[in-house]
């Protein structure tokens, strides 16, 4: 038999590997502004043109590279961050397996400027899928400037698996996110297509947090403090009331490094337990220091994924930590045993002093003289004596004194649903009734009806409004009294983005290029208390389920609106609203579905009715 094994070309094998490193526009941003904070800079300037997919290039100030490091610094595993296999159990950088520009280099056009502080010119080198083009000593500032540009131009079919413009924008600010919340003293610079996304000065943690997510977050958080021989905590978690119904504001950093850690997102639920809902989530931006060997960080491609050597431990820490400063700074309600509320004197009567009650005497008041009162309810007791009780009731004409009884209303329990023997007011039994608050049953033909409220009316809303922003007709509620809301700089960019859906079906803003954004008008279906919370609930939704290209905007915008503006399990629907919900189900296109794909009701029919008798 002939051989069958053979060495790939290196071009191959550097594509292979390309594909562990870079999935997107965002892992080349990772890698590339790693190593700008390697390279020691102090300004980092991040340019992105058509969501990564034209240019990615990073600019730094950092110690740049000489032109024979220039040169080698695109081979495979060439790194000057480790020399031994020990070096790994020892890490303090960020790049150390020495793939990142190799790989990039392999499926992008790769231009890269570099200087030294102690050489006067630079280098300038050309790469085009692992081959470099050329290479010219050029004049340029000192550190280094990299550009990616057409990434996966030699390889089509992973470039048509990236999203869109919007999408993969939003995965490269996530990661920019990432790295400017762990490095407060870099200066960053974020644009995009020419507009300035984010400009971060050099500042402290808490401050960075604030110029990232809008200043309202400063007043949102709490200080996580504390060091151990195992692990030194340091950061902030947010107050219980800023919790979100999805996963937002979470960062976790280990070393100066972002992970994602499940087992340590339970341990700050944990200690959120009796504050929050189950189904809510804490924002935090924790910092956690711990011995470089005790932490396995080359578990993944993307080194997100770390191992600990004592989790447990880790894991108990973290939990108190947050408990605690919780309880210091007055967030989680504490038991004082030797406070007396009662003692307490409201700040209103501290200066006051005491003054005596006055008494009034009636000196004209005489006991025994009867008056005309003490006349007629002498006589009343006088007909009520024992002895002529059967004239109780004379001198009383009909309907005179006892109209009082006829707006007695006998108290029982209130039917907060419907019952199958309640009556429609014409004396026959209801069409409709309301099971456990969470069906609505009804009759067919061929048995019995059973809805799902919620997602029957998730199914009506969501056609509702995708004929509303597809035909542009949708009623507007304008608000007497205008709300104000504030948004930071990556929520007032999605609501750019579905401005013109949500004006489609009802909203109406003004000052949308400032922080603080004016509602002036909602559609019908929303409450004017709930303005707020739809719209937070919109973005964090609409970021999530637009990840998925293959669905218009507009549908992604319907199925998120009719998600939050739905009736909800527990809640009691009159006769009213249940024939409602029934006839508009039954005229949707997809009565049978809801928008996620879940049935919205079922038949059981007398045949099997029957059978649970037989």
């Amino acid at each position: 038999m002939a051989d069958i094994i053979k060495l790939l070309p290196d071009h191959v094998a550097n594509q292979i590997a390309a594909g562990e490193v870079v999935q997107r526009p965002a892992s080349v941003v990772k890698e590339l502004l790693e190593n700008a904070i390697d390279a020691g800079a102090k300004v980092i300037k991040l340019i992105i043109k058509d969501g990564g997919k034209t240019l990615v290039q990073v600019v730094d100030d950092g110690v740049g590279m000489s032109e024979t490091d220039a040169r080698l610094s695109f081979e495979r595993h060439a790194t000057s961050k480790i020399s031994s296999a020990q070096d790994l159990f020892n890490l303090q950088t960020k790049g150390f397996r020495g793939e990142a520009l190799a790989s990039i280099a392999a499926i992008a056009h790769v231009d890269m400027q570099t200087r030294t502080p102690s050489n006067e010119v630079g280098t300038h080198i050309k790469i085009e899928g692992s081959k470099i083009v050329s290479q010219e000593v050029v004049a340029s500032p000192k550190g280094t400037s990299i550009s990616v540009k057409n990434l996966f131009f030699n390889i089509p079919a992973r470039r048509n698996f990236l999203k869109s413009d919007q999408v993969e924008l939003r995965h490269i600010t996530d990661e920019f996110h990432r790295v400017a919340l762990v490095h407060p003293d870099i200066e960053f610079h974020f644009y995009n297509n020419g507009s300035d996304i984010f400009n971060l000065p050099s500042s402290k943690h808490r401050q960075r947090i604030a110029h990232i997510f809008g200043s309202k977050m400063d007043g949102r958080l709490v200080p996580v403090q504390e060091e151990t021989e195992v692990v030194k905590i340091s950061g902030f978690v947010c107050k219980p009331e800023f919790a979100k119904k999805s996963r937002g504001e979470q960062f976790f950093f280990a070393n100066g490094r972002f992970i994602k850690s499940p087992y340590l997102h339970h341990a700050v639920v944990a200690a959120f337990e009796g504050l929050i809902k189950s189904d809510m989530y804490p924002g935090y931006f924790l910092y956690l220091q711990v011995d470089p060997s005790s932490i396995d960080i080359n578990i993944h491609p993307t080194k997100t994924e770390v191992k600990f050597d004592d989790e447990n431990t880790l894991y108990a820490i973290l939990r108190s930590t947050i408990k605690h400063s919780l309880g210091q700074f007055n967030v989680a309600p504490v038991l004082d045993f030797e406070h007396d509320p009662n003692l307490d004197t409201p700040y209103s009567y501290k200066e006051k002093g005491a003054t005596l009650p006055k008494i009034t005497v009636d000196a004209s008041f005489n006991p025994f003289q009867e008056t005309s009162e003490r006349k007629s309810a002498g006589r009343s007791y006088q007909k009520a004596s024992a002895k002529g009780w059967e004239g109780l009731y004379e001198g009383l004409e009909k309907g005179s004194d006892i109209e009082g009884f006829s707006s007695v209303v006998i108290e029982s329990e209130s039917e907060e649903q419907g019952t199958l023997y309640s009556e429609d007011g014409t004396g026959h039994l209801a069409s409709t009734f309301q099971l456990r608050r969470k069906y609505v049953v009804s009759t067919v033909k061929s048995g019995m009806l059973v809805i799902h409220q919620s997602r029957a009316h998730e199914r009506i809303l969501f056609e509702k409004f995708l004929g509303e922003i597809t035909v542009k007709e949708g009623l507007s509620q304008q608000l007497l009294f205008p709300m104000e809301l504030t948004f930071n700089k990556q929520e007032l960019a999605v609501l750019n983005e579905i401005k013109e859906s949500l004006t489609n079906i009802g909203f109406a803003f003004e000052n949308l290029e400032q922080e603080t954004v004016k509602v002036t008008g909602v559609p019908l279906v929303v409450p004017e208390s709930g303005i707020g919370t739809v719209l937070d609930r919109l973005i964090a939704d609409y970021t999530e389920g637009f990840s998925d290209g293959s669905v218009s905007q507009a549908e992604v915008l319907a199925k998120v609106l009719s998600k939050n503006l739905a009736v909800r399990t527990g809640e009691v629907l009159d006769q009213e609203s249940q024939l409602a919900l029934l006839d508009n189900l039954f005229a949707c296109k997809e009565p049978s579905l809801s928008p996620f794909q879940k049935l919205t009701y079922t038949i059981i029919s007398e045949g099997d009715i029957d059978k649970k008798f037989s």
